[in-house]
């Protein structure tokens, strides 16, 4: 029971698996098709040109590694280790002035509360 189970499920996995790529192929296919001929006064491509496309494409772009999310947080996670190695040398004072210069340059205007300036114009119009 247990093996019949595993070899259901890896064959549902390929089949999805199969799915996602055809469908994936003949999208590229379809906007390709669509756009760059219109844009671009370029080709029409077929399948097997759209397969090659996309295998470049993920070359290129995106390589063979495999876990990209994996990659990003053991990138994420490398670089918060560098900054608090950075920010251990620093002084209290300077720890501070650093937070607030990036606080000033980094923080979304939407998300804070107004600031004084901001009041005062509203109290002018009033």
């Amino acid at each position: 029971m247990d093996r019949k189970f595993w070899l259901l499920r890896g064959l549902r996995f390929l089949l999805f698996a199969a799915l996602f790529l055809t469908v994936a192929v003949f999208v590229t296919q379809a906007l390709w098709n669509w756009l760059v001929p219109e844009l671009f006064h370029g080709p029409a491509i077929s399948v097997t040109q759209t397969v090659g496309l996309l295998l470049l494409s993920r070359i290129l772009f995106g390589g063979f590694r495999g876990g990209g999310t994996g990659n990003w947080a053991q990138r994420r996670k490398a670089w918060q280790q560098r900054m608090a190695g950075r920010m251990e040398h620093l002084s209290p004072e300077a720890r501070e002035k650093f937070r607030q210069q990036m606080q000033s340059r980094c923080s979304m205007g939407w998300s804070q509360q107004p600031s004084a300036p901001a009041e005062s114009k509203v109290q002018q119009h009033a």
